[in-house]
């Protein structure tokens, strides 16, 4: 009950649903149970003697007494006696239970367009808390999670939160006041036959929880299994050019059938149990009112001193076959919960789930970058495995600073550190003297161009991809940074310019197009410093030529630190930093660390700059 409870505070200001909610639907409960109790009056003005209504008519006033029965009997008699007869009261009657359904009626749509918007707005809540939750998250949340999964919580998991959990809450209020008014009624009809029809109850809330018993944790696995097939989708889908290359069509199949299978399996059992509660409970109810029948028959078959007359009994039996619907909608929403709670639990554990790397409380913005960034003693590594090893590294502001080195010497994490991606175990990294964990990260990154080896573009228009990272750039200043990045005559070749959709990931657009929109968005924002991991290393020679004329561009008058494998990208740097194995082994010009003949020199030899 605690998840419940605490997917429900997703619905604040719950209030602003609730009261009217309750309102609306308390009305239409009481017009509802109303229409069904006005047919014994019905019946006694069609068939009761007329003599007999006027007499006691002339010596009982409607609503003389407490049982709701006997005022509309009473009603009924005073009817017949003082306006027109029996017609005149049949009149009254039809009148009062054509009402009575406008109402109810009336009062029921109010009551379920205020629930419909309750569950509409704790899915808007629930979902964005998710969202944020999961955009606020350090990049190493996602090396460990299957993007898959994530993604399942975030839409599957969710929307059955809000049919099981939220529409629960609906069955929850609503369906025991609609048994609350209907008891009501048939107590006034019969206490004793009431009490006794009443006996079952126990008995099929003891079977329907025995049912219900391993639902929740069918439903766990069965939410665990759609994560994994949405995360094989995904898989498949990004990756399926190297599936068809290399043959693996039936492996990849085979692999989401078998998980197919598994979900379809889960969610078969669930259902067989959840379908078992609606027929035992329908047949209990059957039961009941074949017992209901052969009792009060009884009654009046023996004229009992209970007074149960024919028109209150047939008025029993038809309020107590509507106590079955309540009754029903209760045994299913005690099944179906287990399966929001169960997808309530997963959500909820991923919005628990708290970033690794915060702002400090005291944390301050970098409001510029002018002198130097200062790696001191910087240590990092994942596990038992160490990335970096006391790594002290000064990089001034405006100058340019390549990191070069064989696979795996920790280039791509050092250049992680810096907007704080990943933090040192030890160590510091200080931007103009202020250490980074002291610095906003929103700050931070606003002074930093990112042109990575993968060109990451948004399924949009080239103008908003170029203008990503400032929303507010004029169609000018979008069209200066594509020149800047070589990019403008390629734009201006595509069926409409900036306004071209250039599909998923950019597939649209060549590898050497996709870079050049990549460091356009980079120098839209007109950072002070420039991070280039690997910009070149997947081009052809003349789509390298054009990206790194761009480079050449970006990187005038800014504070960069790049990754590269090709000597044309780093031979002009104003300091390169060899680093293997987590350790900076040379440091020095091109010029200086070739005359050293040491593992720069045999890298240069080799053309073996590799990314990691």
């Amino acid at each position: 009950m605690k998840t419940y409870f605490r997917l429900l505070s997703f619905a604040r200001p719950i209030e602003k649903f609730a009261i009217p909610y309750a309102i609306t639907t308390i009305l239409s409960i009481i017009f509802s149970t109303l229409n069904l109790a006005l047919l014994a009056p019905l019946l006694n003005t069609l068939f009761l003697d007329e003599d007999t209504c006027q007499t006691v008519a002339k010596t009982t006033k409607p609503g003389s007494g407490w049982n709701i029965m006997d005022v509309f009997t009473e009603g009924v008699h005073y009817a017949v006696a003082n306006f027109g007869g029996q017609w005149g009261a049949l009149k009254i009657v039809c009148g009062c239970i054509v009402l009575s359904v406008l109402l109810a009626n009336i009062f029921r749509y109010f009551s379920q367009r205020i629930m419909e918007n309750l569950k509409a707005h704790t899915l808007l809540n629930l979902r964005s808390t998710v969202f944020n939750n999961v955009m606020d998250l350090h990049l190493g949340y996602f090396s460990n999670e299957r993007k898959g999964d994530i993604m399942s919580k975030v839409t599957s998991d969710v929307q059955v939160v809000q049919y099981s959990v939220a529409s629960t809450l609906q069955v929850l209020f609503k369906e025991p006041l609609t048994l609350l008014a209907s008891l009501f009624t048939l107590f006034s009809i019969s206490a004793k036959l009431t009490l006794i029809s009443l006996l079952v109850f126990p008995l099929a809330g003891f079977l329907i929880g025995r049912i219900a018993k391993r639902l929740k944790q069918q439903a766990v696995s069965a939410q665990q299994s759609f994560g994994m097939m949405i995360s094989y989708l995904d898989e498949a889908l990004s990756g399926i050019k190297i599936i068809k290359a290399y043959n693996a069509v039936s492996q990849i199949k085979t692999r989401f059938h078998d998980e197919n299978r598994n979900y379809t399996n889960l969610t078969k059992s669930m259902a067989r149990r959840q379908q078992l509660a609606s027929p035992l409970s329908e047949f209990l109810s059957v039961l009941m009112v074949a017992g209901i029948l052969l009792y009060g028959g009884y009654l009046i078959i023996n004229k009992d001193s209970s007074r149960l007359e024919p028109a209150d009994f047939i008025t029993y039996i038809a309020i107590f076959s509507q106590i079955l619907r309540p009754a029903k909608a209760l045994t299913d929403a005690f099944s179906n919960i287990h399966s929001g709670i169960a997808a309530g639990e997963r959500v909820l554990e991923l919005i628990d789930t708290k970033p690794a790397i915060n702002d400090a409380k005291d944390a301050v913005a970098l409001t510029g970058f002018h002198q130097a960034i200062l790696l001191q003693n910087v240590s990092f590594a994942y596990g038992d495995r160490v990335i970096l090893d006391d790594i002290s590294l000064e990089i001034p502001a405006g100058k340019t600073i390549a990191l070069v080195g064989p696979s795996g010497g920790g280039k791509s994490t050092l250049i992680d550190l810096l907007p704080r991606f990943i933090e040192p175990q030890s160590g510091a990294i200080l931007f103009d003297g202020i250490p980074s964990n002291k610095l906003t990260q929103q700050s931070l990154r606003s002074k930093m161009g990112f042109v990575n080896q993968e060109s990451i573009l948004f399924n949009d228009t080239i103008f908003n991809n170029i203008a990503f990272g400032n929303p507010d750039a004029t169609m000018a200043q979008v069209e200066a940074a594509a020149r800047i990045a070589n990019a403008h005559e390629f734009i201006m070749g595509t069926s409409e310019g900036y306004q071209t959709n250039i599909g998923d990931r950019g597939m649209k657009l060549s590898g050497g197009q996709k870079q050049r929109l990549s460091i356009a968005r980079a120098v839209i924002t007109n950072p002070p410093i420039m991070l280039l991991d690997e910009a070149t290393s997947a081009l052809d020679t003349e789509s390298e030529k054009l990206v790194q004329d761009a480079l050449t561009k970006l990187m005038k008058d800014r504070t960069t630190l790049v990754i590269a494998h090709r000597l044309s990208t780093i031979q002009n740097a104003d300091q390169i930093v060899v680093l293997d194995q987590g350790k900076i082994v040379e440091q020095g010009t091109h010029k200086d660390l070739v005359a050293a003949r040491g593992l720069y020199k045999r890298l240069i030899d080799m053309q073996a700059f590799e990314s990691e």
